[in-house]
């Protein structure tokens, strides 16, 4: 039986499969790829042939563009397998974002699993994680430090509730990744009974629809209207606002009455990262493992070696060797870049009624 570091390489273009002949979420454009999930630092553009599950391929057509999301796209549905140039490949549930997988190579009795980004937490907009027993387990490490132990969500949703009640004068603002966080929050608000209309800004329409299109019901979505005269405000008193991370630094915010800014993130356990970026209420929900979840997940699939693609390797690799586990850090420079999403851009002027 081979080892799998005969046969899985790091290119220039990333994690490469010699005998498939194929890159796993490549960081620049290759002939083959097979892409974990949508978020921009894994899906990349203009790839030759692209295999991912459907939801996957659907997201990167609508972020992407049709014409860059691969030049062929082969669709393999969770718990299917597929054969390139010899190789097995099985994509299994990763429970980060809808359509996440992790890719399951196997080779002449070896076997290798590449989880992507993945979180253990129930999430009701995505297939939960599934422990897969390999020889090597390829894993990030976004969270792996002892500080990074994330409270339940469902608790999180709970607060940002509580804050409207106690501020019901104020609009909540909430910082959201546009793909999976957003989806998961409102999701968990629903679960919550919050059943009125939630408002985004216009950044976050498209993959919300998507969401639903690809039966994800996410309730009354409204766009955040604009105000009536020029230099209007104090609009959406008592209702949550979602926008991309960073909005409430642009002009846009003026529209709302005295938001409360809020961010979802796993970042928000750091409260100088909070407060740098003047969060009054930060929201600790995070689509990754925490580093609990990190060390239980590594136990869980067996595997005697693990390569950790980014994050925090050293930390990691640290921890699995006390063991008896082979740590190794792949040092994939460009993943990862989607957990800090850049400032939004202040959206175009709408007419009076019109949404964001």
């Amino acid at each position: 039986m081979p080892h799998p570091e005969s046969w899985m390489r790091v290119t220039p273009a990333g994690l490469y499969c010699e005998p498939g002949d194929f890159h796993v979420d490549p960081l620049r454009p290759v002939p083959r790829a097979v892409i974990t999930h949508g978020h921009s630092d894994h899906a990349r553009p203009d790839h030759g042939a692209v295999l991912a599950t459907p939801e996957t391929l659907a997201i990167m057509r609508a972020r992407l563009g049709e014409g860059r999301a691969g030049r062929s796209q082969q669709a393999l549905r969770l718990g299917q397998a597929a054969t390139l140039g010899g190789v097995t490949v099985r994509l299994e549930p990763a429970g980060h974002v809808l359509g996440s997988a992790q890719v399951v190579i196997e080779w002449r009795g070896s076997r290798v699993v590449v989880s992507g980004d993945y979180k253990r937490r129930r999430d009701p907009t995505c297939a939960g994680f599934e422990p897969v027993p390999c020889d090597v387990f390829v894993t990030e490490a976004t969270f792996a430090l002892p500080v990074f132990r994330h409270p339940p969500a469902e608790a999180e949703a709970a607060r940002l509730l509580e804050s409207l009640r106690l501020f019901p004068d104020r609009a909540h603002l909430v910082g959201v990744y546009a793909l999976g966080k957003c989806q998961r929050l409102i999701a968990l608000l629903r679960e919550a009974g919050w059943d009125r209309p939630i408002h985004i800004h216009g950044g976050l329409q498209r993959l919300c629809d998507l969401y639903g299109e690809l039966g994800v019901p996410l309730g009354e979505l409204r766009p955040v209207p604009a105000p009536e005269k020029r230099g209007g405000g104090g609009l959406l008193a008592g209702e949550i606002v979602l926008a991309p991370s960073g909005a409430e630094a642009t002009p846009w915010v003026r529209r709302l009455a005295d938001p409360v800014v809020c961010a979802a993130s796993g970042w928000m356990r750091v409260r100088q990262r909070a407060k740098a970026k003047g969060v009054e209420l930060p929201l600790i929900v995070s689509d990754h493992a925490d580093w609990d979840e990190l060390l239980a997940t590594c136990a869980e699939v067996e595997a005697p070696e693990v390569w950790v693609t980014h994050g925090r390797d050293d930390a990691l690799v640290h921890a699995l060797a006390g063991r008896g586990v082979r740590g190794r850090a792949l040092h994939l420079v460009g993943l990862g870049e989607e957990d800090e999403e850049p400032a939004a851009p202040a959206p175009a002027p709408a007419p009076a009624g019109e949404g964001a």
